[in-house]
């Protein structure tokens, strides 16, 4: 059995980590601005999933949190995630994603954690060069959330050089299915599917994106967590290829027969007036020769699993 600690442990992808480790018998402890329904309900049944409340912008709380639990690993979650976050607020942004990330290593080196995952973004690259990328292809982030990532990345180098630390980024990339919060791609095309409500995108029919299966980010979140050394710092954990929305809208359609979606053409806009950059798929083949990570959802099975999931909730209503 190994003790960890999540950051941002409620969140949409932080809780499903706890899950996946209480289940195996881990020790885990969600750190987290407030709890969430997810993971209430997991505390609820599994006594080997933890609370506590703090922020990782102020040092006395992480610091007690590290001094007192001493995790084998931080799986560091907490974020202020997406771009139109970072157009709403550049300053908080930065001050969560570095400062927080900074205070989160600090800890470590302080109280003996030599291991951090911290979850990364496709956002790092900015425009992709080509349809798949590797993860070398340059970083140039065009939003501060992007920017912040590199950042936290950077940041985790400079540990590992001069501190020992052992700081892995997970690039991933549109996480989605059952309990995403945020409203966004393909779950706004679900969302109106599974209610029978019909859903017009004036744009936004040729945009691809590679999707990752939200279960498909924890498999390969584990599998980087349980080898012992790594001969790279940065993985690509995602599906591999990026459907266009056309095509994610013809599967909800296929699998929902009278969902009412219409999609116009060109890109999305994150926000009115912002068009989405150029993105792609990310090349997993790094992942798959090093960590054996495959992964078991392609979209059309993710879209289903999420239909199926967000069915059963309502007639649980």
């Amino acid at each position: 059995m190994a003790r960890y600690l999540i950051t941002g442990g409620a969140g949409f992808v932080g809780a499903e980590l706890a899950a996946a480790l209480a289940a195996r018998g881990d020790e885990v402890l969600a750190f987290d601005l407030r709890s969430s329904s997810r993971l209430d309900a997991l505390r609820a049944r599994e006594q080997k999933i933890s609370f506590v409340t703090g922020e990782i912008v102020e040092w006395p709380g992480i610091a007690s949190v590290l001094q007192q639990f001493r995790p084998d690993a931080v799986i560091h979650c907490a974020a202020i995630v997406g771009v139109r976050a970072s157009l709403d607020m550049p300053m908080q942004t930065m001050r969560v994603n570095v400062e927080g990330s900074l205070n989160v290593l600090e800890a470590m080196r302080l109280f003996g954690v030599r291991r951090m995952i911290h979850m990364s973004s496709e956002e790092t690259y900015g425009d992709f060069q080509s349809d798949l990328i590797t993860e070398d292809h340059p970083q140039n982030p065009l939003m501060a959330y992007g920017v912040s990532k590199v950042a936290v990345e950077h940041l985790g180098r400079s540990y590992a050089q001069r501190y020992g630390l052992e700081c892995l980024n997970l690039r991933t990339s549109w996480v989605y299915g059952p309990g995403l919060p945020r409203p966004r791609v393909p779950k706004t095309l679900i969302d109106a599917a599974v209610a029978g409500q019909p859903l017009k995108m004036v744009n936004g029919a040729d945009f691809r994106v590679d999707h990752t299966y939200i279960d498909d980010l924890v498999d390969g979140t584990l599998l980087v967590l349980d080898r012992a050394e790594h001969p790279f710092d940065v993985y690509h954990i995602a599906s591999g290829v990026a459907p266009s929305l056309a095509e994610i809208a013809a599967i909800i359609k296929d699998l929902v027969p009278d969902a009412d979606l219409s999609l116009g053409p060109g890109t999305i806009e994150f926000m009115p007036g912002v068009l989405a950059w150029k993105k792609g798929a990310l090349d997993i083949t790094r992942a798959t020769k090093t960590l054996g990570y495959r992964p078991r959802f392609n979209i059309r099975a993710g879209i289903a699993a999420t239909i199926e999931a967000q069915r059963a909730q309502r007639s649980e209503a």
